[in-house]
């Protein structure tokens, strides 16, 4: 008995590729599940770096939670490049685009957030160089 090989050759080389999409599809879903599971829907402030940022009455920025014992809280700002407390320029407390601001400037004094600066008016009692301090980033 002999063995066709032409007509086997033949029958490979006619056969179209196929994708099976099934598994595909579960692992999507599998994926999709974890994403559900692990994340978390809780609502937050988004804050951006422009004039929306501060409260139009007080100019003390949106901080969420400043309570506690802290005695500076760190201010993020994009691209910050400047610092002035009390017209005096304090750009030497900026690190890694943050600066520490002491929390009796927060609650007592003015904080103006804008692109890239920082301009702050400290409350009577508090030194400028008090104000603000050079965060450990």
């Amino acid at each position: 008995m002999a063995i066709d090989v032409r007509k086997h050759k033949k029958k490979v080389l006619d056969q179209k590729p196929s994708i099976n999409l099934v598994p595909f599809i579960d692992i999507l879903f599998t994926i999709m599940i974890f994403l559900v599971v692990t994340s978390n829907f809780s609502a937050t402030d988004v804050q951006t770096d422009d004039a929306a940022v501060t409260d139009g009455a007080t100019g003390k920025p949106n901080v969420t939670d400043v309570s506690g014992d802290s005695q500076y809280y760190v201010v993020p700002v994009a691209n910050l490049h400047k610092v002035t407390v009390n017209g005096q320029d304090r750009s030497d407390a900026i690190s890694g685009g943050a600066v520490g601001v002491a929390a009796r400037v927060i609650d007592g004094g003015q904080i103006q957030i804008k692109p890239g600066e920082i301009i702050i008016t400290t409350p009577p009692g508090v030194s400028v160089q008090d104000a603000v301090q050079r965060p450990n980033i």
